[in-house]
């Protein structure tokens, strides 16, 4: 793992929404936008653990109209999630009831290197720090400013709107309090069947394993 870089959420993420033509406690069928398998296993552990088991999963396309003429809900992720009209719907923001009911944080990815790969690369590449370095550079308000010009347009979004999406809803750091919730996480998919249990893993700049 490269350490201090991710994409985590401290609070509502506004980009994975589970979105529900009844009330989320009569949902029994969920159509699944499968482009990110973390966000699937976390809509699966959030029902199994607290929002009530039993239900049924059916992979779509991410087209809203269409999920929800199938079934009662469905997992939008990304850029349609970011669009849809949230006042015609019920909808559930993940990480916001991932953090209510375990008051951690929600790491959706990381960067991973092969530690063979990492041991041919050239000595003098910091590779930690040029992710770092790129994150940091993304942030800073020129790179928001242009970033949110061009992609306003693209989503039908305002600016400002795409502004605060990235420079408040998403956490980029893999602070302690994200690797808690990322060892939650696997724990918990783990134990309901969702994913393996999670191998040992090494930050790319430390030779201890870490465990999660």
């Amino acid at each position: 793992m490269l350490p201090d870089v991710a994409i985590a959420s401290r609070r509502a993420v506004r980009s994975i929404l589970l979105v529900s033509k009844v009330p989320i406690e009569q949902v029994r069928t969920i159509a699944l936008d499968t482009s990110s398998m973390t966000s699937v296993a976390l809509t699966k552990v959030l029902f199994e653990k607290w929002l009530g088991g039993g239900r049924t999963f059916t992979p779509m396309a991410p087209d809203v109209e269409a999920m929800l003429a199938e079934c009662d809900a469905g997992l939008l992720i990304g850029d349609p999630s970011l669009r849809v009209d949230r006042a015609r719907f019920h909808t559930l923001d993940l990480a916001e009831e991932w953090i209510r009911y375990t008051g951690r944080p929600f790491v959706f990815a990381f960067w991973a290197v092969r530690g063979d790969a990492l041991r041919d690369a050239s000595p003098s590449l910091d590779l930690a720090a040029v992710f770092q370095n790129s994150r940091d550079h993304g942030l800073e308000s020129a790179s928001l400013n242009q970033i949110a010009h061009e992609w306003a347009p693209r989503l039908d979004i305002s600016e400002t709107d795409v502004k605060s999406y990235l420079s408040q809803n998403i956490h980029y750091q893999l602070d302690a309090g994200c690797l808690e919730g990322l060892r939650l996480f696997y724990q918990y998919a783990a134990e309901i069947g969702v994913l393996p249990a999670a191998p040992e893993l090494r930050f790319a700049d430390a030779p201890k394993e870490v465990s999660l």
